[in-house]
């Protein structure tokens, strides 16, 4: 059996013990670990000094020490009662609107993601924040929940990105570079998300009503407490791609920052500081369980060269670059209904990434093409959050939200969806979209 037949038969493996359930990080592992026994006629001490050494690089990567403090930023800041400034900031701006706290919510979770990093916990935190609101203001389930559900996942879309600092790792890209290019189609996120918010309670006006207007004094209030957020997301992405702090050292800041925010503001104790690093230390922990299976499984792949024939067949087959990233594109849609965004970036980087490399985009340069790439990947990923029937973002409001039903909830996040697709297809057709921002700061 050839190199690229083991490789190919290694992937369908993959993919049945994903349909079982099995866990991502265990899977890849195995897979890896059984395709290196192949390649090796079967020799086990190839196995073992993989193990050894993957494990050692991967462990003492100095760039992935960024993960566990953009984590800990982000724990400070949903311990420490950021979430509830940002929310009362936009609702007092923009709360009397029709259908304005629930845009408040979007911009809210926006600016929370500015210092979190992570959808989930974007959705989770700003969904117990903004969900009772709501629904005191008599916005409809529908709406309030698909709101939460989509809006949150502006956590990685605007930066800092965890998932955008693996893709960086996973093709030597710069991290500041692709923050830097997240931000535009970050802010068209958000807008978008405004968009379907207006068109909504302009076709049914009672699902939002509005709310009682608040004083100017009482906004400015709230955007004064608001501030130091915006200060800690400027220090940390002007930080990187200024070349004052590299990432590690930004999120440092970031991290001490928001801890001493949420100290402060009197709303973190000692008990917030121990869950805040308690929840780091876990949510780092299967984040690097899942890194090292996907390094055993990707040097396995290595080996069989299956990635580097498919990048040569795709790219003699004449077949059109853009059809082909519309293909790469659809299957991560795909795969989003199966798994979340971190262990999708994980599973297909390394074969897909050869593939966008090879082919010819509007004249893009290397750089250019994979920072163009992630920001894409994860865009696309990203609706795998959202879209039914497994979108977790749907799950975590629904456990907060358990009068509204799911059916409710699925059929609300549909045109969101619809700005999605709509964003990524103008990301596709126009790259300057994503790659502005950065040559203009450059």
């Amino acid at each position: 059996m050839s190199g690229f037949a083991i490789g190919m038969s290694a992937c369908a493996i993959l993919l049945v013990l994903l349909v079982l359930r099995v866990p991502i990080g265990i899977t890849m592992f195995l897979v890896g670990a059984g395709t290196y026994l192949v390649m090796n006629q079967g020799d086990p001490s190839s196995v073992l000094f993989s193990i050894n050494d993957l494990a050692y690089a991967r462990l003492s990567n100095y760039d992935l020490a960024v993960i566990p403090l953009f984590i800990l930023m982000g724990q400070f800041a949903t311990h420490g009662g950021l979430s509830r400034s940002l929310f009362q900031a936009a609702g007092a701006m923009i709360g009397h609107w029709r259908g304005g706290l629930a845009m408040a919510s979007t911009t809210a979770c926006a600016a929370f993601g500015a210092i979190c990093g992570s959808s989930l916990a974007t959705a989770a935190t700003m969904g117990q924040v903004a969900l009772p609101e709501l629904r005191r203001a008599g916005y409809s389930g529908r709406l309030a929940t698909a709101t939460m559900a989509a809006s949150g996942t502006l956590g990685i879309m605007i930066p800092p990105s965890v998932p955008l600092v693996v893709y960086a790792v996973l093709t030597q890209e710069s991290i500041g570079k692709l923050f830097v290019a997240a931000v535009i189609p970050g802010i068209l996120a958000a807008l978008g998300y405004l968009t379907v918010i207006r068109i909504i309670v302009s076709r049914d006006p009672a699902s939002g009503p509005p709310s009682a207007s608040a004083a100017w004094g009482e906004r400015l209030i709230a955007l004064i407490k608001v501030f130091p957020v915006a200060l800690v997301f400027v220090v940390v992405i002007v930080g990187i791609y200024g070349g004052w702090a590299n990432p590690t050292e930004a999120a440092s800041i970031g991290a001490a920052a928001c801890g001493l925010l949420g100290l402060l503001l009197g709303k973190m104790g000692w008990k917030g500081i121990v869950s805040s690093i308690y929840g780091t230390a876990v949510a780092s922990a299967m984040i690097f369980a899942v890194l090292i299976g996907a390094d055993m499984l990707n040097s396995a792949l290595a080996i069989t060269q299956m990635p580097v024939e498919l990048a040569n067949w795709v790219s003699g087959s004449g077949m059109p670059p853009i059809l082909v990233i519309s293909l790469i594109l659809v299957i991560y849609i795909l795969l989003g209904c199966a798994m979340d965004s971190l262990a999708m970036l994980l599973l297909t980087i390394p074969i897909f990434y050869p593939v966008v490399m090879r082919l010819d985009f509007y004249g893009m340069n290397l750089t250019d093409k994979s920072v163009w790439f992630g920001i894409l990947a994860l865009m696309v990923v990203e609706i795998g959050l959202v879209h039914p029937p497994v979108g977790l973002n749907l799950y975590v409001i629904n456990k907060l939200a358990r009068d509204v039903p799911m059916k409710e909830t699925a059929w609300g996040v549909v045109p969101f969806l619809a700005s999605d697709f709509t964003r990524i297809i103008f990301l596709v057709m126009f790259p300057s979209i994503t790659l502005w921002l950065g040559r203009a700061m450059a």
